[in-house]
Parts: C-alpha cells; structure tokens; sequence
C-alpha cells in the first residue's frame, strides 16, 4: 500500500477539554501517514491552543470563527495532496489512515465514515443508523472528510458565506461530479448536543436548518434559527 500522506486540519473553538487527546490519538494512529496536523483555533479562551501544541499539531489562528473559514486557512497552509477534516469532539476509527489510503488507491476522491455517539441511549443510537447512506441530509461534518486537494480548490474549498451548513453546501455542489464513499467504519462522537438540550429539541434544530439550506435561506439566518433552538 502507498504511503499517501494526510494533512489533518481540525477546527476549534474552546475545545481544550478534547484537543490533546485528539491530536494524540491521530497521531499515534497515522501510521507515518500523518504529514501533519493543523489545529485553527478562533480566540479560545481556555487554552485550546496551548493544548493542540503540546500534543505535536500546528497552530493557526484564524479572525473569523466559522468552521468554513477555519478549515479554508488550514487547506491552503497544508503541505499534503490529501486533506482530511476532523471535528474536535469526534474520534476516528484507529485504522484511519490505512482506510484513507485503500479508498484512494480504488479511485475515490473524497469520502467519510459513518458514526456513532458516545452514549448508550436507543435513540441516539436510531439517529446514528442514517449516515450510512449518501443522501445529502445524511451528511455532516461529524462523519469526518477527506479529500483530494485538487477536488477541495475545484469547487472553492468551503464557501465562506456559509457560517453553517458549510459541508452540505460543498458536498450538493461535488456529489453532482464525483462519488461520495462512505465507509462502513465509525467515527465515535460526542453526545454533548444532546445531553444540554432534549432529544427533540436538536431534531427540531437540525431539520428546519436542512430545509432552510434546501430552499435557499441565507446562512445567517440559518445560523439565527439553529442556535435559537440550542444550547451550544
């Protein structure tokens, strides 16, 4: 198997109670695999930072806080053909890197896994047996994504309008050309959403905000709605 190489770029935003286990974990997952990892933090005040650091990624910071704009600045200061988008509250499957490179070697240029929560709740686990399918609304950037560079810059990496929603917009534009691999491995993820708010609730949340970016609602907007639902 070829030894592609990952450039990991996560997000954050506070996270500094999961970002060094995180980073860590990727890294003793890589496998040599692992060009790097670029952490972009926007302001954390609990010292997300100084945590991914200390874990061995590299630290960017980024003005605008919104993922879109935080995962652009680490797609264009990575150094790999591969980039690969990870959440700060998601673990990915150890076998990560090897699954990655045997997806590219079958042609596939872009993918993700399917997830589970970190709790043992029915219900969360009912929601969770969706994002095995490709539809559009089964999609999320908890699944975790990897790419090929030259696909990311085709269609613009993320659209920074998008202070949500910012996958789905990218993946409705990219799905029309190329096929979305999902792989039938899981990424494990936080319950915390759910465990502030009631079950219902972040329904509630995360179906009108699909509908409003089906029918064209400005991100704002959609951003306004979300987090009037939620306790974030």
């Amino acid at each position: 198997m070829s030894n592609v190489q990952l450039s990991i770029i996560i997000p954050t935003l506070n996270e500094a109670a999961n970002i060094g286990r995180l980073v860590r974990y990727l890294l003793e997952n890589g496998e040599g695999a692992v060009a790097e990892i670029l952490v972009v933090d926007c302001n954390s005040k609990d010292g997300t930072a100084q945590k991914a650091a200390e874990a061995g990624a590299r630290v960017l910071f980024s003005e605008e806080c919104s993922r879109a704009a935080q995962m652009n600045l680490g797609a264009g200061a990575a150094k790999s053909d591969v980039l690969y988008f990870v959440h700060a509250d998601t673990l990915p499957p150890a076998s990560f890197a090897q699954d990655i490179q045997r997806e590219l070697e079958a042609g596939q240029v872009m993918g993700c896994y399917r997830y589970q929560f970190d709790s043992p709740k029915w219900i969360l686990k009912f929601n969770a047996y969706f994002v095995r399918y490709t539809w559009l609304w089964c999609q999320g950037g908890d699944k975790t994504f990897f790419v090929k560079r030259e696909v990311f810059e085709a269609f613009g990496g993320y659209d920074e309008q998008f202070v949500v929603m910012e996958e789905y917009d990218f993946l409705r534009k990219a799905m029309k050309k190329y096929r979305l691999r999902v792989l039938p491995k899981y990424v494990i993820v936080s319950s915390r959403k759910y465990e502030q708010n009631s079950w219902l609730r972040v329904q509630l949340a995360n179906i009108g905000a699909f509908y409003l970016f089906r029918f064209g609602a400005k991100p704002t907007k959609i951003k306004r709605f979300y987090k009037s639902f939620l306790k974030l």
